[in-house]
């Protein structure tokens, strides 16, 4: 099992990661990045399955707020 951690604190809601990988990212009302069905939080995480698209979104992100685990 994979896990996704988002630091929402360094997210600067560019939204290249809801583009790549709308299963796993959505929009908050902030603006940021949030994980969809994830505990909210500065620092949300979300256990997965499959990392599917979320390695692409990660190495996207131009300031590197999303690692997989």
């Amino acid at each position: 099992m994979a896990k996704i951690i988002l630091d929402r604190t360094q997210c600067i809601g560019c939204g290249t990661c809801w583009a790549l990988c709308g299963k796993y990212f959505e929009m908050a009302e902030d603006g940021k990045s949030r994980l969809a069905g994830a505990k909210r939080g500065d620092k949300e995480e979300l256990d997965i399955a499959q990392t599917d698209c979320a390695v692409e979104a990660a190495e996207a992100c131009p300031v590197q707020c999303i690692e997989i685990k």
